[in-house]
């Protein structure tokens, strides 16, 4: 009767360890399939950002520094494409406030708000860099169940076993950004 009860007690055990480790993987996949969800749209917004460059410049004649500082941050963050949450949100960041101060030089030229290549861009820009938000949002998610997940007992004990770690979230590294944006209608 004892073994029966040492083996039910081996077998429970064995099940438990193999219930935690695919719970395990299957949200660690979720934060892969998470993170090429930001990744499909940054890359829309980098593909993107050529064609708003073009529109703009021939009405932005002055603003070449703008232009520049766009373009700059765009090659930089397609060139840390393959980094980490920490390195990626920092190059994205100085590229989003890089379209920032565009889109605030846009106010001066009437001519160029009114063109509906730039109007269309525009749009599209804008959706795109809400489908960017809520990506970020649902990647943050992803990594909080993960990383609970692989902290708290008994599956930590399987996660340090097979080698899971703890994954980074998506953050803010650019101060502005945390600030709320200032609407003047003067």
């Amino acid at each position: 009767m004892t073994w029966y009860i040492i083996v039910g007690v081996v077998v429970i055990l064995i099940i438990l360890f193999i219930v935690t480790y695919n719970r395990l993987v299957r949200l660690r996949n979720q934060v892969k399939n998470a993170w090429a969800q930001i990744d499909v749209q940054l890359k829309r917004r980098h593909d993107l950002i050529p064609n708003l460059i073009e529109t703009v410049k021939g009405y932005m004649k002055y603003e070449r520094e703008t232009l520049e500082a766009i373009t700059k941050a765009r090659n930089l963050a397609q060139q840390v494409a393959s980094s980490g949450p920490a390195v990626r949100a920092k190059a994205e960041a100085e590229l989003s406030s890089a379209l920032g101060r565009l889109l605030a030089v846009v106010e001066n030229y009437p001519d160029l708000k009114a063109n509906q290549n730039f109007l269309a861009l525009q749009e599209e820009l804008t959706s795109t860099e809400n489908k960017i938000s809520f990506s970020r949002q649902y990647y943050n998610d992803s990594v909080l169940s993960y990383n609970n997940r692989t902290q708290m007992f008994p599956s930590n004990m399987v996660a340090s076993m097979t080698g899971f770690k703890a994954s980074e979230f998506f953050e803010v590294s650019v101060a502005g950004e945390r600030e709320a944006p200032k609407v003047s209608f003067t």
